[in-house]
């Protein structure tokens, strides 16, 4: 140990720790900066729910996410036919405009099953957590969020 004396090797040691733990810290920081709760965690988490909103909630979610699944599995469809009739032609055929449509049907059929799950939500708070509730949503589809 002639050429690397144990204050060095200690000294690179806690040189190291410190650098790893410095951008740790520093991560966290920043992710729980950046991080918006979901509008689920929003609910559940810091509009102090009474157990019967709860109970009322979680039926809703239920059912919700069995919507969910079918209509991802109606977007995994419509993807696979794109991919297929892509594949086909290489060209914006009239089969990729057809699979492009159903697509977007499926997408939409997505985008207002959320929407009707987001309202329906909506009728277990009470006014004064609808008043927040509101203001999240806008928030998040106005990308304004804190």
């Amino acid at each position: 140990m002639s050429f690397f004396s144990r204050g060095l090797i200690l000294t690179l040691l806690l040189t190291v720790l410190a650098a790893v733990g410095g951008t740790w810290i520093g991560a966290r920081y920043i992710y729980d900066q950046r991080h918006q709760p979901s509008l689920h965690e929003f609910v559940h988490e810091e509009l102090k729910l009474a157990p019967e909103q709860r109970k009322r909630l979680d039926v809703l979610e239920q059912d919700f996410a069995v919507r969910r699944r079918a209509r991802e599995a109606e977007l995994r469809a419509a993807n696979a036919e794109l991919a297929r009739a892509i594949q086909v032609r290489h060209e914006y055929s009239p089969e990729v405009k057809a699979a492009v449509e159903r697509f977007h049907g499926a997408m939409g059929a997505l985008q207002n099953e959320t929407i009707l799950h987001v309202l329906a939500m909506r009728t277990v708070l009470t006014p004064d957590q609808a008043a927040q509730f509101d203001k999240r949503v806008a928030e998040a589809l106005t990308e304004q969020a804190p």
